[in-house]
């Protein structure tokens, strides 16, 4: 396959709004040793996307401080996480019969190299990403999906929002027959959680508001609760036995409020603050009923390994509320502020 030399990308060149995106030629990246160079068939948003260009993560000395996923960015940094796209070319040491192959790429950078490595890092924040015509990735990070019957846009939906919930499922213990509460389930990961939770076999209530309470019912969500009006209330007539695991992407008030609604040996677990990272909480509610507060970022290699699986298999059907071309990522940024879409919003180099 033929690799040009220099490709079209869109980069942030700064923390700010949307006016600190910049395309640009760039040149092509090289695969080093142990490397696939990836051209990028589509690649999916993400709240991270907005969060690192405006640098909201803070740092664990300053919570305000501008900062990346997980520090201080170099810029100019492409951004983009989730990747599919056909291989171009191999490094050294790399299998070349992969080339021609449509794989996903993980966009996690991990602690380690077991199946249980922890994420440090993310593809598009503390790496260049696939906001660009062509990226590259470490080989074991690439996952054939050749066979899958997805398209791209769906298929590059799955890496960070899929991940992230599949992450979160793992390690809250959900089990089959247990019910679930998943804030936030209009948005990309809380749209993967209602699918993913209820393909386990658990009774999923979700919350949302207005217009988009229907795509979440249609989701697989066997109760929607409307955020508009009292939630704890709504919550506890929908399970009046309790919540066994608690999906949550919205933290803030919902924590300190919906933690009494916890079963016994409840696990409340937390991947996003979209609510607010201040929490306020009543810690009698958690050691006097056995019940956790879990953080989880992300996934692990063995997490995406099951997610790529389901993704061959078509088991879950990732819905995309929209797509732009590359040169309109800052409009489509803008797009997923709003949040008024239902899925993931694909961008097409």
């Amino acid at each position: 396959m033929s690799v040009p030399t220099t490709m079209r990308a869109v980069r942030i060149t700064g923390h700010g709004g949307p006016e600190v995106l910049e395309a640009a030629n760039v040149a092509v990246p090289a695969p080093q040793t142990g490397e696939i160079l990836v051209r990028v068939g589509a690649v999916a948003l993400n709240n991270t996307d907005l969060w690192t260009r405006q640098g909201a993560y803070g740092r664990p000395e300053d919570a305000d401080a501008l900062a990346g996923w997980r520090g201080p960015i170099d810029f100019p940094r492409i951004q983009g996480a989730d990747v599919v796209g056909e291989v171009a070319s191999v490094g050294q040491g790399v299998d070349e019969g992969l080339v021609g192959r449509r794989v996903v790429v993980d966009p996690a950078i991990y602690d380690g190299d077991g199946p249980d490595a922890n994420p440090v890092g993310l593809m598009g924040s503390e790496r260049d990403g696939g906001y660009a015509e062509y990226v590259t990735a470490r080989a074991e990070r690439v996952h054939d999906v050749t066979q899958s019957p997805l398209t791209d846009e769906q298929l590059a939906s799955l890496p960070t929002a899929y991940g992230t919930a599949l992450g979160m499922i793992e390690r809250g213990r959900l089990r089959e027959g247990e019910t679930a509460l998943v804030s936030g389930a209009s948005g990309g990961v809380g749209l993967a959680l209602v699918q993913l939770a209820r393909a386990r076999g658990a009774t999923v209530i979700a919350i949302s508001s207005g217009s988009k309470i229907e795509a979440v019912r249609e989701a697989g969500a066997h109760e929607v609760v409307d955020r508009a009006r009292d939630v704890v209330e709504q919550i506890a007539a929908a399970a009046p036995q309790g919540i066994d695991v608690a999906l949550d992407v919205v933290a803030g008030d919902l924590v300190s409020a919906g933690l009494p609604l916890l079963r016994e040996g409840g696990r409340w677990v937390i991947a996003g603050a979209l609510g607010g990272y201040g929490v306020d909480l009543d810690v009698r509610r958690l050691y006097l009923h056995n019940a956790q507060v879990i953080g989880s970022s992300m996934h692990t290699p063995a997490h995406f390994e099951i997610l790529m699986d389901l993704a061959r298999r078509a088991e879950i059907q990732p819905v995309v509320a929209a797509t732009f071309p590359l040169r309109q990522a800052a409009l489509a940024q803008e797009e997923l502020a709003r949040r008024q879409h239902v899925g993931k919003i694909v961008l097409h180099p």
